[in-house]
């Protein structure tokens, strides 16, 4: 999670193309995650036998890609996805991601990568993938085994299952405009193959409102941005007013600002009621927000929206979306349908600039919610299950979906 404001430090550029540069940025980076984490004691981990057992590795690399695998390698060990590092090339702007894709979504189904969705006109489309095929191969490797080598080389998740979500999702990861080789099963057994480019792409990070049954209203949105409270709050005197329910999807949320999280909770719950409590590593109490009755981000009162909701949540539902669907989840304010989320909820209050013009991302809060429940490396469980079934995909059903309609009937 993100709070509104983010600092970043000042840092002179060094060239990591240097052994001194090397280690000025793997010092950097141990020094900054030892002062400032949230944990004092690292999960359990000595981070003095890390820096011991990767700094050598540091100074020996060959490149400023393979140093900063180094870098990732050290604080997957922390297994805590928000403490991150990016290279001077590859900055991330959450508000406005954007991502390698050669036109198609996996997930983990069965045990085996298969096609969730494909977008259309893509060359993908063209050469023929479909919901529901098979993945076998990439550049003539077998799937499982570049899954396998991406999973143990990248920053883990205190929960398994969300780690092999966010690595499956990485699976055809490479160099923009490069050429990937793929190999397919499709729905009818047989065994295709094609070669796709490697391209640059954009979220839509904007509120999605739609209306279903005419009297049920779905709204779908990835971050919590001060963008989205104010659309939110206008959508429900606009084009949810007399919905008789509505379907919060979250199932691609992954997280964002806290206050923007607040504003939007503050149509749900009742003003002045605490949404929990973050800590620093002393213990201390450092943000506890509170729902309110007049929006911050405009020169308006919350609407309030007292119709049921069902929340729709997923291992991608993360951070400030997970604290938003605990924080109606104990008020019995919605009920929660989909797969268990994330359990990834620290907060980041400033990002770290490395010497190279790399930057850190470090987890310096924990989280608890109003009921003194921690959400770290647990997630929360839905009230019903449902989970993906390959048949569904080649179908483009929507189960949870259906169930959330139904339950709002």
């Amino acid at each position: 999670m993100h709070f509104a404001f983010i600092a970043f430090a000042d840092s002179d550029a060094v060239s990591t193309a240097t052994h001194d540069g090397r280690l000025a940025v793997f010092d950097d980076a141990w020094e900054t995650v030892r002062d400032r984490y949230y944990d004092p004691t690292f999960n359990g981990l000595d981070w003095e036998a890390e820096r011991a057992k990767f700094r050598p590795l540091a100074a020996e690399s060959e490149s400023p890609a393979e140093l900063y695998n180094v870098l990732r390698r050290m604080l997957g060990s922390l297994r805590d996805p928000h403490t991150r590092v990016y290279a001077p090339d590859e900055k991330f702007d959450w508000r406005n991601p954007r991502y390698i894709s050669i036109g198609i979504s996996v997930r983990e189904v069965g045990g085996v990568p298969v096609v969730v969705s494909v977008e259309r006109r893509s060359e993908a489309e063209r050469a023929g993938l479909r919901a529901g095929d098979v993945i076998t191969s990439i550049d003539n490797e077998p799937a499982l085994d570049v899954f396998a080598r991406r999973l143990k080389a990248q920053a883990a998740s205190s929960i398994l299952a969300v780690t092999r979500l966010q690595m499956m999702a990485k699976l055809f990861e490479g160099a923009p405009d490069s050429i990937v080789a793929i190999s397919w099963m499709d729905v009818d057994g047989k065994q295709r193959t094609t070669r796709l480019r490697r391209e640059w792409r954009g979220r839509n990070t904007g509120l999605r409102v739609r209306r279903v049954r005419d009297r049920i209203g779905v709204v779908e949105f990835d971050f919590f941005t001060q963008s989205i409270a104010v659309d939110f709050m206008r959508a429900l005197d606009g084009k949810l007013r007399g919905v008789r329910g509505l379907i919060i999807d979250l199932r691609r949320n992954g997280g964002g600002e806290a206050e923007a999280m607040t504003e939007v909770a503050s149509a749900f719950l009742p003003a002045g009621k605490s949404l929990g409590r973050f800590t620093d590593r002393s213990g201390r109490i450092q943000f506890e927000p509170h729902t309110r009755a007049a929006m911050l981000f405009a020169a308006d009162a919350v609407k309030t929206f007292p119709a049921p909701v069902v929340i729709l949540t997923s291992e991608r539902t993360s951070s400030a979306a997970e604290i938003f669907v605990a924080a109606l989840k104990e008020a019995r304010r919605a009920v929660i349908i989909g797969q268990s989320t994330c359990g990834c909820v620290l907060a980041i209050r400033r990002r770290h600039a490395l010497p190279d013009g790399g930057e850190l991302d470090i987890s310096e809060l924990d989280y608890q919610t109003a009921a003194g429940t921690r959400l770290e490396g647990a997630g929360l469980a839905p009230d019903e299950k449902i989970t993906l079934d390959r048949q569904d995909i080649r179908a483009h059903r929507d189960r949870a979906i259906e169930r959330a309609i139904e339950l709002l009937q």
